[in-house]
């Protein structure tokens, strides 16, 4: 796994626009939008109200928006999802809870 460049933990707020590089992790709260070409990861615990773009997105937290991945979205439990997916790879693992649509693409 990719080195952790960036860290929102639980308590944190942010709302706006937010681009990286390299891997980032959200454990807190945050709207808007984020762009990367590369990893976003949301933790259990965070709440997320947002379009994203990204290469990969893993979600264990609480998402509410539009995904948009490269390569591949994976929702770990206790995620709660709602909104739309387009990706090539989506995993959705058991005890998740999926609200939405999901459009699939070549890679």
């Amino acid at each position: 796994m990719e080195e952790i460049k960036g860290l929102f933990e639980k308590g944190v707020k942010f709302e706006g626009r937010l681009s990286f590089e390299g891997t980032l992790r959200i454990g807190g709260d945050f709207k808007g939008e984020i762009f990367t070409t590369d990893t976003l990861i949301i933790n259990p615990g965070a709440i997320i109200d947002a379009q994203i773009e990204a290469d990969t997105v893993v979600i264990s937290g609480d998402v509410t928006g539009h995904v948009f991945a490269k390569k591949r979205v994976v929702l770990h439990p206790p995620a709660k999802f709602k909104g739309s997916v387009t990706t090539p790879s989506l995993k959705i693992e058991e005890g998740v809870i999926f609200e939405g649509a999901t459009y699939m693409q070549e890679e």
